[in-house]
This record gives structure tokens, C-alpha cells and sequence, in this order.
């Protein structure tokens, strides 16, 4: 016992030869035995020593009993002042090979965590990098010699969980093999690679599941032709088994030139026959004089209502019948060719060619739909620009924002050979068609989707983009299209295929998986530290600070509303002190710094009171231009080291002179906000200099809700294997020497502070524009919110519940 922290170590012998899962125990923080194959030799030697002793920490008792292999060491955190250490040496095993648990592994072990020591290891399972486990979850060994062919594999058929520096974590899902198969892996291969691969022998659950996702994939296609949708298989029987469900024999379309397939006596699930399922035309057959050819060489077709193409989409899925959409755009002689190629001082990186690849990699000339995810700074604008050259039709391109049109613009003309006149934008202030039968449009998802009253000017632009039969669909920062205001686009623009490109595939509302039958399938994600150590995007050494509150400030704190409570947080004196100096410091060093808040309101404060600009919702267009030129170093007149930015700088800002970030407030528990905003210094200009970082702190008011909001924005980052150095207090970040020059040193510039923020409390303030808002008004514009969330929630318990393949993975039948 030693400084009131008790440490409890429990000592297994460990056989030589067995294997350990290091990575998937400490990730998961649990108490597993060796994952060794059963043999005679270990059923025999089952014995089990267990030696309990106290020790102080930093003592370490790992040695076996014969001295010759260290042990493995865990540590479970089980209260803020108690460890407890388990080194395994040994685990006994039972007559059927499966491992026999000790009493006290339990205790150690998280809540649902999975057991994976029934799994036996092949023979040679020391030169195989991965462990296949019969719930869907594959764990990687990086360090192993085939780490690299495996993950390629992995990253086509899985989604990746957790990707730390030793081990990884994947995920089989339905969508996931949907998106492998898309790519052109068959099943066959799919089981082959994986059992090459694989430790142990892949469950049979496993391979079942693989089985059912991909044997129904790519029966039928989503096809656009002259403006039209329409749902296309080589097998007649799929069609009409699609047509038994009512959402989508409503979305069928029938022409009077339609000509009524025969239907069978009864349909192929078992339902009687006579119902007339709809028109099932032949719009496409091979001519030939052989009347003996079998009918599979036909394709036949029935059209859908274009307002309906999203609903059918997802009940297609439902059925187990996913659509795949390709778009055969070098045999597309009805919309007109677009002049435009590479540059060729353009070079795309390998990773930019391989996720491309999963895009057209098809042959024939053909475009795949789905998502592309690539870390900011790492080129995915580039890689738009790259399909857009390769399918060489009309061209889309929707952003989140006005300067991200500008940036697109320009970054098509300095990319490209596109002609001046090809290319146009359609913003608030900019409605010119392109000129010729071809060209590129660069707009934002709420000029297209805004439903309310607009100009006329703007209206006959919108009546124009809706009736061109658009060749391809950019879609910049994908993960906003779920929201319901956003996805209305999908349902109004006709394009053949459509590319989703995003840094961060991950939403607070569990909407992500929409994007599955909205856009596609996800073809390609980047792996985050693997480019940065490559030289592709910057490196970054996260840091959170601590602020702890003044004692005025955290009484009025703990007897606040939760509205009032954030603004306290944000206004923080410490906080503003620790900002003031990271500043100072990072601006003596020649550093370009963003300042990020969420709340308007101490945006402005902060930045009128250290004297620097700022940009939120409410600045002009040609204001927020000014600032950022300034910023970049454009303006010989005036440049700005440190700029404030509200949340309308997550994304699509280009600003690769960036090099620290300072975030003193955020939206809640956002992981996606957390790395969009890492993605601001990921460009940065100096990240090959040897042994340069970008910096990246998180200013966090300590004893308030803002540190759970702060640990749950940092697991999507951690996943990615970015690692946080915590300081615990801002006296341990800011030298003695510095203290007194900053501001609210005194306990009355303190309290001076408190009554200002009192004072703007007295109504309520609009976070999003710093504008004072009823009470009364607040209250009903949250009711709605929750009933719309809840509304919501159930729907989409409602759509899991309906999926058969799940309801099957649920119920243990693969």
C-alpha cells in the first residue's frame, strides 16, 4: 500500500508459444486470457498459479515462473484512486478446447464486452495479420509484414472502427460487402482472401453473413435515361418480387407504349399469383436470330417516379435487394461531351488513384456512385475535379457555403482545362448559366433546396439546373445531405451518378447510414496517420487544457440554466487568460492562428478585446474575403496572424498557412465538428519541415459539462490514432513570469466580467448570430426540436426492425 492507491496484481502462467490479442484488450480495456489454440500440452499443464500481491505504482511484477518471456501487463482503471494490474501468465482450458474463465476476470471486464477465446488459431496463425471474430469484428495487427496488402482488402470490404498505431478495428456490415461488391469482389474472393488472412478459421456465421449481403447485389440497377428513372434487371423474377411491395408498385410509373410482362401462376415467395404487378417492359434486348437464347441475356425495366427515387432506394435495401447504380457515360450519346482534361502539370497522388479506381475501376467506360473519405487537406477537391475530367458530361458541384463555390471555381480553372465560359456559379449574388450544351455548375445545397419564396432571376436558374440531365453530382461535405432540408436536392436533380466526398462520415443523429442508398455505397477511406506520416497532410500534436473556473464564476455556474452555464464556460477567466497566452506565444513563433467558438457571443468578445477580426454568420460576403486575404498574406497592407472564427469555418475553408488552432467553445459532443476543425491545419504549408507540427488545443472549463462534451468529441480522432496530452491546469501551460500580463489578473476585473455576462443573460442570446431571443420563443423552438428528434429516432428503429438481414444477425441465424 503506498500513497492511499492500492494496486492489486494477479500473476498467470503463460505457456510459450501462445498468442496474445495486446490490441484488442487495451482498447477495449478487458481482462482476456490468450487466444492460443487448445492443445494436449496445455490441457495437461492447465494448472493455475495465482500470486496476489500489493504494489506501489510504478512497480512492476511480470516475470514467469521460469524467467524466460516477460509477461503481459494490463491496467483497468476502476475509480479515480484505484488499479488494479493483471499480468496472464497462463489460462487452463476445458475438454472442448474453450478457455475456463477465473472468478475475478469479470470484474475487470466493460460492460457487453464480446469473449474471443473460444476462436482457434491456425498452425502457422503467427504470419497472419488478422483475427476474424464471429460477430462481424476483424482486428488487424499493423506491425505484421502483410499489414498493408490486408488492410487494402479490409478498407473494400469493412468499415473501419478504431485505427490507433498497432492495432486495428474493423467492422462487417451489410453496406460495407454492398460497397465491395459494387467494386467488382465476388464472394468467392471475398472468403478466399479473408481465410488467407485470417488467425483462425473464419466463423461460419461469418461467412453466412457474407453470403446473404452479397449473393443479391448488383440483380438490379438504377438507370437514368432521357430524364427518367428506371429500375433495370437481367432477371424478371427480381423485378416482380420488387413490385409485391406497395411503396414501391405506388412509385411505378406506366406509359400507354408499356408493354405488360405475363404474371406467373404465382410469385416467387410463395404468394398466389393473378395480381397484376405493373408494366415490366424491354427496353434494352440483344438482337439475335437464335430463338433458343436464354432470357437472363435481356434487360428488362419498369420506370419510377422521379420525386420517389429515395424511398425506393431504401426499400429496396429492405428486401435485400440493393440497387447499384453505373452510369455507362463513354456510350452516352445523348447528353452532350464537355470539353475538359487535367492539366498536365497535375499530379494525383496514389491514394487519390486508388480511390478512383473504386469509382470507374469497373472497365467499359463506366462510373460507380457512392462516397469517397479523405482527410482534409489530403485532396478530395482534387479528386472531384479528376471524376469530373473522366466522365466529361454536365457537372454539378454542390458546397456548404458561398466561399466554398469561390474555392471550387478556382480550383477547377487552376486544375483543369475547363474554358472560362464552361464554368458558372449560382450564389446569391452570381446567376450566369454556363455557356454551349456543356459545362460545370458550382452552387450550395441551399440555393437548390431552399423551398420558400425566391426572385425570379433565381427561380428560372432553379427551373434550368432541374431540367439538365446532369452526367455527374458533386457532392462536397456528403454528411450534410441526410438532413432533411439538404436531401430534398437529390429528389429535384437528375444526374446519373453522384460522388460524396467528406473528411469526417459521422453524425451526431445516426443519419449517416442514409447516405447509403441516398448516394451509394462508401468506396474509399484514407487512412488519417498513414498520410501524415507520408508527408500528405500535417501532423498534429493535440493538447487540452483545463481551466479551472473562478470560484464567483463557478457559483454562478452550479446555480444557472444549461443556456447560461455555456456562456459561463465560454467567458471563463482563466480560459481567457490560457487563450491570451497561447496567442502571444504561437504568434511569436510565426504561427498562423484560428480561434474557433461556437458562441457568437464570446467570439466578439474575445477578439474585440485582444484586438483581432473575426468572421460569423452575420459578416458580409466581401468582409469575410477581406479578413481571410489578410490572413493568407494577400494584402501587402494589412496581415492578420490570428483570426476568430465562428462554426461557419468547419468546412471548406482553404487556408493552408494555418498552423495552430485554439478552440475556446464547441457544439456539445460533436466528433465530426472536433475534426473538421483538425482539419484546418492539416494543409499546413510547413508540414514537411523536419520535425514540424501543427498545434491543436482545446481550452476546456474544468468541473463543467464541457469536459464530458470533450471526451466524447475526441473518440472519433482517437480512433484515427491521434493521441491528446492533457494539462491539468493553466498555472502548469503559463510561465509565472507571464501571468501578469495578461488580463482579469485581479479579482475585480473578474467580477467585472461576471456582471457583463450577467448581463447578457437577462435574455436569452441566439448562439448562432448573438442576437436576443424570448424566452418563450426558445422554449417552443426547443419543443419542436425534441418532438421532430424523437419522431425521427422512431422511424428509423422502425426501418432497422424491417431489414431482414439484420433481424437475422440479431436472432443468431448466420
Amino acid at each position: 500500500m503506498s500513497d492511499g492507491k492500492p494496486k492489486i496484481t494477479l500473476t498467470f502462467k503463460k505457456p510459450s508459444g501462445a498468442t496474445d490479442l495486446d490490441g484488442v484488450a487495451s482498447k477495449k480495456r478487458k481482462d482476456r486470457s490468450d487466444d492460443a489454440a487448445p492443445s494436449a500440452k496445455r490441457a495437461a499443464n492447465g494448472k493455475r498459479a495465482v500470486d496476489t500481491a500489493i504494489m506501489d505504482a510504478g512497480d512492476v511484477d511480470g516475470e514467469n515462473d521460469d524467467g524466460t518471456e516477460a509477461a503481459r501487463i494490463r491496467e483497468h482503471f476502476t475509480g479515480t484512486a484505484r488499479f488494479a494490474k493483471l499480468a496472464v501468465k497462463d489460462e487452463p482450458t476445458s475438454h472442448d478446447g474453450k478457455a475456463i474463465r477465473d472468478a475475478v476476470s469479470k470484474l475487470f471486464t466493460m460492460e457487453n464486452a464480446k469473449d474471443y477465446t473460444f476462436l482457434a488459431q491456425k498452425g502457422d496463425h503467427r504470419a497472419r495479420p488478422l483475427w476474424v471474430c464471429d460477430d462481424g469484428r476483424i482486428i488487424l495487427e499493423a506491425f505484421s509484414p502483410l499489414a498493408g496488402q490486408a488492410e487494402d482488402f479490409l478498407i473494400t470490404i469493412a468499415e473501419p472502427v478504431s485505427r490507433p498505431a498497432r492495432v486495428h478495428e474493423f467492422k462487417l456490415t451489410a453496406y460495407s460487402l454492398y460497397a465491395a461488391v459494387s467494386v467488382g469482389m465476388e464472394t468467392k474472393t471475398i472468403l478466399d482472401v479473408l481465410e488467407r488472412f485470417s488467425k483462425v478459421k473464419v466463423p461460419e456465421r461469418v461467412v453466412n453473413f457474407i453470403e446473404d449481403c452479397t449473393k443479391a447485389y448488383g440483380k438490379v440497377k438504377l438507370v437514368l435515361k432521357d430524364n427518367r428513372y428506371f429500375l433495370e434487371s437481367s432477371y424478371p423474377e427480381v423485378l416482380k418480387k420488387l413490385l409485391t411491395h406497395p411503396e414501391i408498385a405506388k412509385a411505378r410509373l406506366t406509359r400507354a407504349d408499356d408493354a405488360v410482362l405475363p404474371t406467373p401462376a404465382s410469385s416467387t415467395d410463395g404468394t398466389k399469383g393473378g395480381e397484376d404487378f405493373g408494366a415490366v417492359i424491354t427496353l434494352d434486348s440483344m438482337d439475335d436470330d437464335d430463338d433458343g437464347d436464354d432470357e437472363s441475356e435481356f434487360v428488362h425495366s419498369f420506370e419510377i417516379d422521379k420525386s420517389m427515387v429515395e424511398d425506393v432506394k431504401k426499400h429496396c435495401i429492405g428486401m435485400d435487394y440493393p440497387l447499384m447504380e453505373e452510369y455507362d457515360f463513354r456510350h452516352d450519346n445523348l447528353t452532350p461531351n464537355l470539353d475538359i482534361d487535367l492539366n498536365p502539370k497535375t499530379l494525383i497522388r496514389d491514394y487519390q488513384e486508388k480511390s478512383l479506381s473504386k469509382m470507374f475501376g469497373g472497365g467499359g467506360g463506366r462510373a460507380r456512385s457512392g462516397i469517397i473519405v479523405l482527410p482534409t487537406g489530403a485532396g478530395k477537391t482534387l479528386v472531384g475535379i479528376t471524376a469530373a475530367c473522366t466522365v466529361k458530361k454536365n457537372t454539378l458541384v454542390l458546397c456548404t457555403n458561398a466561399l466554398s463555390v469561390e474555392q471550387w471555381a478556382r480550383e477547377f480553372r487552376n486544375w483543369s482545362t475547363v474554358k472560362e465560359g464552361s464554368i458558372a456559379k449560382f450564389t446569391a449574388d452570381d446567376k450566369k448559366r454556363f455557356q454551349g450544351d456543356a459545362g460545370i455548375v458550382v452552387s450550395t445545397y441551399t440555393m437548390i433546396s431552399h423551398s420558400g419564396n425566391r426572385s425570379w432571376e433565381t427561380a428560372r436558374m432553379i427551373e434550368w439546373i432541374n431540367s439538365v440531365e446532369w452526367g455527374l453530382l458533386i457532392l462536397d461535405e456528403v454528411h450534410v445531405v441526410p438532413a432533411n432540408v439538404f436531401r430534398r436536392v437529390l429528389t429535384t436533380v437528375s444526374a446519373h451518378t453522384k460522388l460524396g466526398l467528406t473528411a469526417t462520415l459521422v453524425r451526431e443523429d445516426d443519419k449517416i447510414e442514409d447516405l447509403n442508398f441516398l448516394i451509394g455505397p462508401k468506396l474509399y477511406e484514407a487512412n488519417w496517420l498513414d498520410l501524415a506520416h507520408r508527408g500528405h497532410i500535417a501532423k498534429v500534436e493535440a493538447t487540452e487544457v483545463w481551466c479551472g473556473m473562478t470560484a464567483d464564476f463557478y457559483q454562478e455556474y452550479m446555480g444557472s440554466r444549461p443556456s447560461k452555464r455555456r456562456l459561463l464556460c465560454v467567458m471563463n477567466p482563466t480560459k481567457f487568460r490560457a487563450c491570451q497566452y497561447l496567442i502571444k506565444k504561437h504568434e511569436s513563433l510565426g504561427d498562423k492562428i484560428i480561434v474557433f467558438s461556437d458562441d457568437v457571443y464570446g467570439l466578439q468578445y474575445y477578439a474585440k478585446k485582444l484586438n483581432k477580426p473575426f468572421i460569423y454568420g452575420n459578416t458580409a460576403h466581401a468582409e469575410r474575403q477581406a479578413v481571410l486575404s489578410a490572413f493568407r498574406g494577400e494584402n501587402s497592407r494589412v496581415t492578420y496572424p490570428t483570426i476568430f472564427l465562428s462554426k461557419v469555418g468547419d468546412t471548406s475553408l482553404d487556408l493552408p498557412e494555418a498552423t495552430c488552432l485554439i478552440q475556446i467553445s464547441s457544439q456539445f459532443g460533436s466528433r465530426r465538428q472536433e475534426a473538421q476543425r483538425m482539419g484546418r491545419i492539416l494543409r499546413a504549408k510547413r508540414r514537411n519541415e523536419e520535425g514540424f507540427r501543427s498545434k491543436f488545443y482545446t481550452l476546456v472549463s474544468r468541473d463543467t459539462d464541457e469536459v464530458q462534451f470533450s471526451a466524447k468529441r475526441k473518440r472519433f480522432l482517437i480512433d484515427q490514432g491521434y493521441e491528446y496530452k492533457v494539462i491539468p491546469s493553466v498555472e502548469q501551460l503559463v510561465p509565472e513570469s507571464e501571468r501578469n500580463e495578461l488580463f482579469f489578473r485581479t479579482r475585480e476585473d473578474q467580477l467585472e466580467l461576471l456582471q457583463e455576462v450577467q448581463k447578457a443573460n437577462e435574455d436569452e442570446l441566439d448562439p448562432a448570430s448573438g442576437d436576443i431571443r424570448s424566452r418563450k420563443r426558445l422554449k417552443l423552438d426547443e419543443a419542436a426540436r425534441k418532438a421532430e428528434r424523437q419522431r425521427r429516432e422512431e422511424e428509423k428503429a422502425r426501418e432497422k426492425k424491417q431489414n431482414s438481414l439484420f433481424r437475422k444477425w440479431n436472432a443468431g441465424k448466420f
